[in-house]
């Protein structure tokens, strides 16, 4: 079998999964994005093992260390994203970026009869 095969079907599921990241809202599908990406490079490892002919397998032993590495990611991901959506009531990634550190919100400009109010305090 050619390498092209497999490194073609990595490369669209590759694709596939950044579009998913970079277009999606919703952090349930962000985090399958991902787990379709780290399928593609888990795909390659093993069509690049297999070509090489490799004696220690190598390839083969790194998919398992990224396999076990996405289910601790989607474990955990899973388990903030829940959390996030029973505090907030949604799991829209716009509206999680007022959870950051150190954000505050915009201070209120005042229309021009406050201010004169304010300025005639001042003043007496």
């Amino acid at each position: 079998m050619h390498l092209a095969y497999p490194a073609v079907l990595a490369a669209l599921l590759f694709s596939t999964g950044l579009y998913g990241v970079l277009a999606r809202r919703n952090a349930i599908l962000v985090l399958m994005s991902v787990e379709l990406m780290l399928n593609a490079v888990n795909l390659n490892l093993v069509a690049f093992d297999v070509w090489l002919r490799d004696t220690l397998h190598a390839g083969q032993a790194l998919t398992l260390f990224t396999i076990a590495i996405a289910a601790a990611e989607i474990g955990i991901g899973l388990s903030i994203v829940l959390m996030v959506y029973r505090n907030r009531g949604s799991s829209d990634i716009d509206r999680l970026r007022d959870t950051a550190e150190g954000h505050e919100p915009p201070p209120a400009t005042p229309d021009s009869s406050t201010a004169a109010n304010q300025q005639s305090e001042v003043t007496a």
